[in-house]
């Protein structure tokens, strides 16, 4: 094991100890050099990584701190692992992505049933909703802007994502909606009607959450997605060679 691990690992098990908690500062680069046994160059490099996996965040004159650890923070490096191992194959990433929101939805729906009232959630239906009405509004426009409508239309998933109540859950769908942008701005724009037809599924997918019914929210997200599904498999080709076109960065 380097050096470089060894602080990885270290620092990690300090995490996973409570020898260090979320918002804690690490101890000044001399000291924890010592107490590690390595060289203030490989506790850099650790300190580093670590960094990048969303588990510390060093700031400007002030020192390292463990960041909040959330799901979203440490899940985010995933985005980019999975775009490199579905590169060319964007079918296989969109089906983990269907299986994922289909769930998604359904928990969505015994959330807002079981947690309506409660200010985190009434905000993500607020979120799903203004998604929709932003949509709307970009369709009635005399040019439809297909990047705009590729934003609201991630805007509008995350929300349901944030709705079923499970911040790993939410995390991993965003890493592997992300990857998938360019497909689907793809088929909006080969595609007639296409971007028409995801609003209103958009729309029958909000109700059937607001409505509480949690089989009928699965069915009509996976209906939604296999209809994306079906146009990236039929156009396997097209879709494997979308990757110079300037699809919108995912917020």
């Amino acid at each position: 094991m380097s050096r470089t691990d060894r602080v990885v690992d270290r620092i990690t098990q300090m995490i996973l100890d409570g020898e260090l908690s979320p918002g804690d500062r690490l101890p000044v680069e001399k000291d924890l050099a010592t107490a590690l046994a390595v060289s203030r160059g490989s506790l850099r490099e650790g300190v580093r990584a670590l960094t990048l996996l969303g588990v510390l965040t060093t700031r400007q004159g002030d020192g390292t701190y463990v960041t909040s650890l959330d799901a979203s923070l440490l899940l985010g490096p995933m985005g980019l692992l999975v775009e490199l191992q579905g590169a060319g194959d964007a079918l296989h990433i969109h089906t983990v992505r269907r299986l994922m929101e289909t769930e998604a939805a359904g928990l969505a729906a015994v959330n807002v049933a079981e947690h309506g009232s409660e200010d985190i959630t009434s905000a993500a239906l607020s979120h799903a909703r203004d998604a929709l009405d932003d949509t709307a509004a970009i369709l009635a426009a005399p040019q439809i802007e297909h990047e705009l409508l590729l934003q609201a239309d991630v805007a509008f998933h995350r929300a349901i994502s944030e709705l079923a109540g499970n911040p790993v859950l939410a995390a991993l769908i965003a890493a592997f909606a992300s990857r998938t942008a360019r497909a689907r701005l793809w088929r909006g724009l080969a595609q007639e009607g296409a971007e028409q037809r995801m609003q209103r599924e958009h729309e029958l997918i909000l109700k059937s959450v607001v409505d509480h019914d949690s089989a009928r929210a699965r069915i009509r997200m996976a209906a939604h997605l296999l209809d994306v599904e079906d146009f990236i498999e039929s156009t396997v080709a097209e879709v494997s060679n979308v990757g110079g076109m300037a699809a919108p960065s995912s917020p």
